[in-house]
């Protein structure tokens, strides 16, 4: 039996985590099938015994570290989950915004694309205007420069037949 307890312990040194576990846990399930009752007050001071309480405080310890880790996971979980669910309504709020900036973009385009139009036309209807306006001008300085004269002649006749 100490051989084989030597022989467990060196094979075992080979492996870590998960994988360790399971192996201790094996191991000191063959340890403690290969003793009998009224072996166990003699097996105390053992060094197969020593072995065997020092695996059993493996397994103890890696359980606790598990229990903790399983912890910590589910605190990361938590924080991963809640997270998520801020990031996914803070994306899907800014596509919405995004679509709205992007249809009110294209309807302000055409909106100025209107406008500008409307420019155009009304610019050719001021530049008309101006021109009828200026011909009107014309017209009327023409009208009145003849009235005054036709007004002079009329004067200078009327003072000739006093």
């Amino acid at each position: 039996q100490p051989l084989a307890a030597v022989w467990i312990l060196n094979y075992l040194g080979h492996f870590t985590g998960p994988r360790m576990r399971c192996l201790t846990s094996s191991a000191l399930a063959v340890l403690a099938a290969s003793g009998t009752r009224d072996e166990a007050a003699v097996d105390k001071n053992r060094p197969v015994t020593k072995v065997i309480n020092l695996l059993k405080d493996m397994q103890k310890q890696l359980e606790k570290e598990a229990d903790e880790d399983e912890e910590v996971y589910n605190k990361v979980a938590c924080w991963c989950s809640t997270n998520d669910k801020e990031k996914t309504k803070s994306i899907a709020d800014a596509e919405q915004r995004i679509d709205r900036l992007v249809n009110k973009i294209e309807e302000e385009t055409a909106s100025s694309s209107r406008l500008n139009t409307e420019i155009k036309n009304l610019e050719v209807e001021v530049e008309k205007n101006q021109k009828s306006l200026d011909q009107a001008t014309a017209n009327r300085k023409k009208e009145l420069a003849e009235f005054n004269e036709d007004e002079k002649d009329t004067l200078q006749s009327i003072s000739a037949l006093k």
